[in-house]
């Protein structure tokens, strides 16, 4: 799994696809709406620091411990650097690309001017790696233009143990480098969505492994050239570099320098991080899979603490393999708390999963949330009878594709950015609710902060706006998304609402709810219907 905090010649703007491209099925799998465009976040919408991306990791690792996790960075000034942080953050590689390479797919204003040579970023990062000690518990791989036997010879005497191809790859299917692909018009049916075109695609197979063994003979002889048995054997040997030509102006020792006497490559092991006590959610995989099999409810009940993070995401991840493995009828797993809990509360957790909290969460409750359903109320001695409350932290649901929150409390910043299908009902939120919303129905029974509903292309929210403050302010992008009274929508949209504030009070008991409920004939005047204009398809 890759986290990507830049791609190669377009930092920050990975996943770039332009509106007429985006056909049905596109939009499905990315849970979008056909012939918008599609464009990635920049990574501020989750990722503030470098704590942040241990999070991530840490999130990653919990839903699969099997796998290996990765971060992309971008060749620049200073990677060398991030390149340790993100190793102390246990990823598992890291991802050093250059600017040259892609497939034409970006606007020219984002390929030009981004990034520096990979061999720049490269040195670098091997360098302050081996400098700190960090070198044997990471994998360096490498990418940006490599399409030859001394590419990946250069590569690898520079410190890398991975090497990826991506342009090559595509001539040897017949990729003819015309550069069309954001048109989706290209000539030999690779990078289109068209019919016609795809047909006259030719590649086979057989075209990629001829490469990679025509690529492998080459290296086998440039080793043998250099005396050395194997590509691990040249791995971060610089000594066997030297630059040829030098006139006056460049100096590359700096560049073949090295530095630490640690090890030159990855010692071969998974960079885990270690737990003087394991998670507490590590007790609840095998009875409520036991559970789960025998098609029983499961409960459990207990206390939290701030340091008990991503509860429930090592529970999602077995879960959604068993149900590869072998479907079953929806599990019923109830878990009850109490306390503080850490960062990533209810992480990607998947149907049949009920984790009711009483008390507060941190950041990223409900993260890639996929069927399951949360609840958080205050403790007893918090309870108020407004929704004044704070109850959970920043970037709640994001990316969320499935389930439902419910919240008697506000949230932080960022709250269902990128959400594609959650629903959920919540107090109050702060800044850049909604942003990147794709999907899902989202409640706000209290204020929003600014910014509401930027870049919103679907789904639909609803905000009580008791004082006018959302019209008057202009808190909302009018570019992006209208708004209206409930009150003059269809009477099954006003019954939807209704029902999602009664099932809220029910569930969070909240007497705010609860009196809005009961007063619904004033209320409903009172909420604001904020939905995606009609955008026209590129």
């Amino acid at each position: 799994m890759e986290i990507k905090i830049a791609q190669g010649s377009k930092p920050g703007e990975g996943g770039q696809l332009p509106g007429h491209k985006v056909s049905e099925l596109i939009a499905r799998l990315r849970h979008a709406q056909p012939g918008i465009s599609l464009i990635s976040p920049p990574p501020h919408h989750d990722i503030y620091s470098i704590e942040d991306l241990a999070q991530l990791i840490y999130d990653l690792k919990r839903i699969n411990p099997r796998a290996a996790v990765g971060v992309k960075l971008v060749s620049q000034l200073g990677v060398g650097t991030v390149a340790a942080g993100v190793a102390k953050a246990y990823a598992d590689y890291i991802h050093i690309a250059g600017h040259n390479g892609g497939t034409g797919a970006s606007p020219l204003s984002s390929i030009k001017h981004a990034g520096n040579p990979w061999e720049l970023g490269l040195a670098e990062a091997q360098q302050v790696l081996r400098h700190n000690g960090l070198r044997g518990r990471v994998r360096l791989r490498v990418d940006g233009g490599i399409s030859t036997a001394r590419d990946v010879l250069m590569a690898a005497l520079l410190g890398a143990d991975e090497f990826s191809f991506g342009t090559a790859v595509l001539v040897a299917l017949g990729c003819d480098m015309a550069r069309q692909c954001h048109l989706n018009t290209c000539p030999t049916g690779i990078a289109t969505q068209r019919p016609d075109l795809r047909a006259k695609f030719r590649g086979k197979p057989e075209n990629v492994v001829r490469f990679f063994l025509n690529l492998a003979e080459d290296l086998q002889r440039l080793l043998a050239n250099l005396g050395l048995p194997s590509l691990e054997s040249a791995i971060g040997r610089t000594d066997l570099l030297q630059q040829v030509r030098w006139d006056g102006k460049v100096e590359l020792k700096p560049l073949l320098a090295s530095y630490g006497d640690g090890p030159l490559h990855w010692e071969g092991q998974l960079n885990v991080r270690p737990e003087e006590h394991p998670p507490m959610d590590d007790a609840w995989v095998e009875p409520a899979l036991a559970a789960a099999m025998a098609g029983v409810r499961f409960e459990y009940d207990g206390a939290v603490k701030n340091e008990d993070r991503s509860l429930g995401a090592r529970l999602a991840g077995e879960l959604a393999l068993l149900r590869c493995d072998q479907p079953k009828s929806k599990p019923d797993l109830h878990f009850q708390m109490h306390g503080t809990a850490g960062q990533s509360f209810g992480a990607f957790a998947v149907e049949g999963m009920t984790l009711v909290l009483e008390g507060q969460a941190n950041d990223y409750v409900g993260k890639g949330l996929a069927g399951g359903e949360l609840v958080l109320r205050p403790t007893r001695q918090l309870a108020l009878a407004k929704n004044s409350q704070a109850i959970m932290g920043n970037v709640a649901l994001y990316g969320a594709t499935s389930g439902s929150l419910f919240a008697a409390g506000s949230a932080g910043e960022r709250f269902a950015i990128r959400n594609s299908g959650a629903t959920a009902v919540v107090e109050g939120v702060g800044e850049h609710g909604c942003e990147y919303m794709t999907g899902g129905v989202v409640v706000v029974l209290g204020a929003t902060g600014r910014n509401f509903g930027a870049g919103m292309t679907g789904g639909v929210a609803y905000v009580l706006d008791q004082d006018g403050s959302a019209i008057v302010e202009q808190k909302y992008h009018p570019e992006f998304v209208a708004a209206r009274r409930l009150s003059e929508c269809e009477c099954a949209e006003q019954a939807l609402v209704r029902d999602l504030v009664q099932k809220h009070a029910r569930k969070t008991g909240s007497q705010f709810a609860q009196h809005l409920f009961a007063r619904w004939p004033i209320t409903v005047q009172q909420i604001l219907r904020v939905a995606p204009r009609e955008l026209r398809p590129v």
